[in-house]
């Protein structure tokens, strides 16, 4: 990202994209998150630390996402029973119905562990899911450990993990850093479950949109546009007119009432709230927790809909 600031808080349509993953977790049924920080972490914590369901645990060296998970296992331990998620904190597309999704499969197949995979036109960079001729899941090999017709999959795994959490504490004692990176690779675990005969099961269950990862400033635009256009969508389809999308930015968190017209080049800051059957702009700028009472018209030189 080339930034002093730790990736996770970079915004996302007004707010940090870590918060779009706390999100899904909570939308799903989570009730106690395990955030492994290291880099940035004063500033994590300062964003995120009123959050009594999130408890802090620090990886002092980067020695790959295994390892990520294998420093919470004290934490683990304490909670020996029950599912575990394992998500990535620069994925702000995900959504709570798709972990919903992955977690209803996991209960109903009895799985030790489960994946949410994607189908991708260009899989680049990510791990590729072998399964066998009948369609089990075989692996999942990192992309610089492929062989070149394993390069040809288009199957990836975006890196949602449901796992027993007993099963997650017996997988973890055995990962190695045997590969090219020299890593402690979490996606080890399916194939160490497996092998000791515990049953793996992997969902088709996201799509290419959710998928995306940042890991620069193009990235983040690319979520961004994504974003804006999942809330403009929400928006409409609650009855808000948005005269031309291209040319209004709307921050995450924003109520709009039925019949109001969002005219062209207007910004609405995060959290606001606006009324029934008004009119916003052109050219308004509404900063974040805007209080607009319906009927009422806002346009470039009228910001006194804020209370």
């Amino acid at each position: 990202m080339k930034s002093k600031r730790p990736k996770g808080l970079h915004p996302v349509c007004g707010r940090p994209m870590l918060s779009y993953v706390l999100r899904a977790c909570y939308d799903a049924g989570c009730t106690r998150i395990l955030m492994v920080v290291g880099h940035g972490k004063d500033e994590i914590k300062g964003e995120f630390g009123s959050d009594r369901r999130i408890s802090w645990v620090e990886q002092t060296e980067q020695l790959g996402t295994g390892h990520a998970a294998m420093v919470c296992r004290d934490e683990l331990q304490k909670h020996p029973h029950g599912d575990v998620f394992i998500l990535a904190g620069d994925g702000p597309l995900i959504r709570g119905e798709v972990l919903k999704t992955l977690h209803n499969a996991h209960v109903e197949e009895r799985a030790a562990a489960s994946m949410a995979t994607a189908i991708l036109d260009d899989p680049t960079g990510y791990g590729r899911v072998v399964r066998d001729a009948e369609g089990n899941f075989i692996e999942i090999v990192e992309q610089i450990d492929c062989t070149p017709e394993q390069l040809e999959i288009r199957e990836v795994f975006p890196s949602y993990y449901c796992v027993r959490s007993e099963d997650l504490l017996s997988a973890l004692s055995k990962l190695t850093n045997k590969n090219k990176k020299g890593e402690y690779y979490l996606t080890d675990i399916f194939g160490i479950l497996q092998k000791a005969g515990r049953k793996v099961v992997a969902v088709q269950a996201v799509t290419a949109d959710d998928v995306i990862g940042v890991n620069n400033r193009q990235q983040l635009a690319e979520v961004d546009a994504i974003m804006q256009d999942r809330i403009h969508r929400k928006l409409r389809e609650s009855g808000v007119t948005i005269v031309s999308g291209v040319n209004t930015y709307i921050e995450d968190g924003v109520s709009i009432g039925a019949d109001t017209v969002v005219q062209p080049f207007t910004f609405i800051g995060r959290d606001s709230t606006i009324g029934t059957e008004c009119e916003i702009g052109p050219f308004a700028c509404l900063p974040s927790q805007s209080i607009v009472p319906e009927g009422t018209n806002v346009g470039s030189q009228l910001n006194s809909g804020r209370n």
